[in-house]
């Protein structure tokens, strides 16, 4: 008898391409296209096509393993894991108090998984200390959107919005190598008409797609976005109707931009005075037309104010809220949207509740069934509960990241992680953090559960299983109701994701982000619905349609207005000096994934992207008398990374680019910025002062 396919999502990233799966008689899983879902509608990046590699046995973890005492790791019971784990944050609980234990989640944990994971932090183990590696991803967007639009989901409208539009100005995204299957939704705006400006220090792929490109030095699109603006005003472009009808502040924000002339922009980011003028007649010019921003103006120090300054640019001239215009973030992590709206991000309850609310915590402990009062207040941001361990942080239970690779200043968190009285890591396969672990519990992945996520465009979709794990593997749901039990909690933690998600349907009733009127049932029957979706309590048989679009009617403010939020340009944390005159900027290249724990076990992708480099100009290496291929040294105040030299003009000669996905010598991280935007305590990945020096080899 033939296998039946079983519908699912990609893994990787935020966009959560469709696919089939088939489990074959000799155990391995065929993946094939599924055209029906709109996102993708069949199409696959590398990384998506080779999903399946990384369920063979042969790369991932398949036992719990134990640190011995000689300091190795030894494959040990489940029962003995699971005991080990409980004593060690039980005895930490005990000796030093609550908050001396920490909980670090990700982005990629199912609604269901990020759900439980605050749960268990806050019921179980009584910790504020609790924060995901999502803090790394879109959180700076996320603070901007609730300013302006007292509302954060990463795009207001579906992505088949996008060719539609008269304008896209895409703002530090190299989509065509991060999230491929949306390259075509730009293509189509172009062949219908619309123009698509890109923002990059690089002439990335998706920068040659472009109508125009603009290479800001690094660090200054906060002073773009402004002269932008400033032009808006200054040619009569804005909509006063709008402005007056929808909106509050513009007074303010108008006399900010005002003060970031054209000549004084061009002076700080490189662009010159014409591109400028050229880009906002093809913002202003069309009937509608977007902003999407993504890590390149996030991952700074001002982060939060840069996206406020490309919204204002927005909503100056009357695009957000209205038909196939407005402000959009493309998520960057597969569930980076949902991973942050229940409850594992340090400050949040599930429904994007603020944890400081009386009424939400009053809401969330009764579905709970715990007292408002029992539960801890907000913790550290995510950077902060890193620098914090192994001195106020005495033991950590890490769920779905590694921060090993993927934090700034890695070397310094990798010390801390090191110093740690105890750390315990659920994980697929054997990452360099895990592997610092005093244990390590191999658990269940995609294809092997059923969860739920919520994409880029805030669409929640059904993950079905496909195969059954193999034997000696759990799901995280199981480790935290075990964990639960032997630290005293023996309800409250189920070990089914659909039990899970009915219980997170009415711990988000009534919240920002309402999934109470979404199902299972309606998820396989609707190919994902919308948040919001509220269930009518007046009727038992009325169903929400969801919410595609947005702001539409009004803004999800008390007055039913955005909010101009004034901003200033300012320096980055570190700029270049006569020690470290260059500028790093780092990001990702197409066959490999955040920090590479599982693309990296992939042959055919490392085949294509198999290491490190530094990306520099033609000028820059003639200074260093560096060629192609050569080991150059890039030194920051934070540490010294390695890698070959990969010269050429797509980007600027003050800049050089390195990829983050790799440890060792070639680790970017080492040397990233760790400086935090005081909104959203994001850290500046995308811009630090270094110096480049050619590595000698010894004779």
């Amino acid at each position: 008898m033939q296998n039946t396919a079983t519908p699912t999502h990609c893994p990787y990233c935020a966009l959560q391409c469709g696919m089939n799966l088939t489990a074959a008689p000799d155990g391995t899983v065929e993946l094939s296209e599924r055209a029906d879902f709109p996102v993708n509608r069949g199409a696959l990046c590398g990384k998506g096509r080779t999903a399946p590699a990384v369920l063979s046995s042969s790369v991932r973890l398949t036992s719990p393993l134990v640190r011995s005492e000689d300091g190795t790791l030894m494959p040990a019971s489940w029962e003995e894991a699971l005991d080990r784990v409980a004593e060690g944050l039980g005895r930490t609980r005990t000796e030093h108090g609550p908050d001396a234990c920490g909980v670090f989640g990700g982005g990629g944990l199912t609604n269901e998984k990020a759900y439980t994971l605050g749960k268990f932090a806050r019921v179980v183990l009584g910790t504020s200390q609790i924060d995901y590696n999502g803090r790394f991803c879109m959180s700076s967007a996320a603070a901007a959107g609730m300013k302006a639009f007292g509302l954060d989901r990463g795009l207001p409208f579906p992505l088949e919005d996008i060719p539609k539009s008269g304008c896209v100005i895409l703002v530090g995204s190299n989509l065509a190598e991060t999230m491929p299957p949306s390259l075509r939704f730009f293509n189509e705006l172009r062949e219908n008409g619309g123009t698509l400006i890109v923002v990059d220090p690089r002439r990335t792929k998706t920068a040659e797609q472009a109508d125009l490109h603009l290479a800001p030095r690094p660090g200054t699109d906060l002073a773009l976005a402004l002269g932008l603006l400033h032009l808006v005003v200054a040619e009569g472009r804005t909509d006063e109707e709008y402005i007056r009808e929808r909106t509050t502040g513009w007074e303010e924000a108008r006399a900010e931009a005002l003060a970031h002339w054209p000549e004084y922009v061009e002076r700080i980011t490189g662009v010159s005075v014409p591109e400028l003028r050229e880009a906002v007649r093809m913002f202003c010019e069309p009937e509608s037309a977007m902003v999407l921003t993504a890590r390149g103006p996030e991952q700074q120090s001002k982060g939060t104010d840069t996206v406020g300054a490309w919204i204002n640019l927005c909503l100056a001239t009357g695009r957000a809220g209205r038909p196939l215009s407005g402000y959009g973030c493309l998520t960057g992590q597969g569930n980076g949207q949902g991973g942050r709206e229940h409850g594992q991000k340090a400050d949040q309850l599930p429904g994007y509740r603020k944890l400081t609310d009386p009424e939400a915590r009053r809401h969330v402990a009764e579905v709970w069934g715990v007292d408002p009062d029992s539960l801890p207040g907000p913790g550290r941001s995510a950077y902060e509960l890193l620098d914090a361990l192994g001195t106020d942080i005495r033991a950590l239970l890490l769920m779905g990241s590694n921060p090993v690779v993927s934090a700034p200043r890695a070397a310094h968190i990798e010390d801390r992680i090191r110093s740690l009285d105890f750390l315990a890591v659920c994980d697929v396969v054997l990452s360099e953090t895990a592997a610092l672990a005093d244990v390590v519990l191999p658990v269940t992945q995609w294809a092997e559960e059923a969860g739920t996520t919520t994409n880029l465009e805030g669409r929640v979709l059904l993950r079905r299983q496909a195969i059954t794990p193999p034997d000696g593997i759990r799901s995280d749901l199981e480790v935290m109701h075990e964990l639960a039990d032997r630290l005293g909690v023996e309800k409250g933690f189920p070990i089914d994701p659909e039990e899970v998600f009915e219980e997170l349907r009415r711990a988000s009733a009534g919240g920002p982000a309402d999934y109470s009127g979404i199902t299972y049932r309606r998820l396989a029957e609707e190919n994902g619905v919308f948040w919001p979706c509220p269930t009518d309590a007046n009727s038992a048989e009325a169903v929400h349609p969801g919410t595609p679009r947005l702001f539409h009617d009004r803004f999800a403010t008390e007055d039913g207005r955005a909010r101009f939020v004034p901003v200033a340009h300012r320096a980055t944390a570190e700029e270049p000096d006569d020690e470290y005159p260059v500028l790093l900027t780092t990001g990702r290249v197409v066959s490999q994934y955040q920090s590479g724990a599982q693309t990296r076990r992939v042959d055919e992708l490392n085949a294509a992207a198999p290491g490190p480099f530094v990306e520099l100009h033609p000028r820059l290496a003639a200074r260093l008398g560096a060629a192609e291929g050569d080991s150059l040294a890039v030194i920051s105040r934070r540490g010294r990374a390695v890698a070959p030299a990969r010269i050429t003009t797509a980007i600027r000669p003050d800049t050089v680019f390195m990829p983050f996905h790799w440890p060792g010598e070639g680790r970017a991280n080492t040397l990233t910025n760790p400086a935090l935007d005081p909104t959203s305590r994001m850290p500046e990945f995308k811009v630090c002062a270094v110096r480049v020096e050619t590595v000698t080899s010894p004779s």
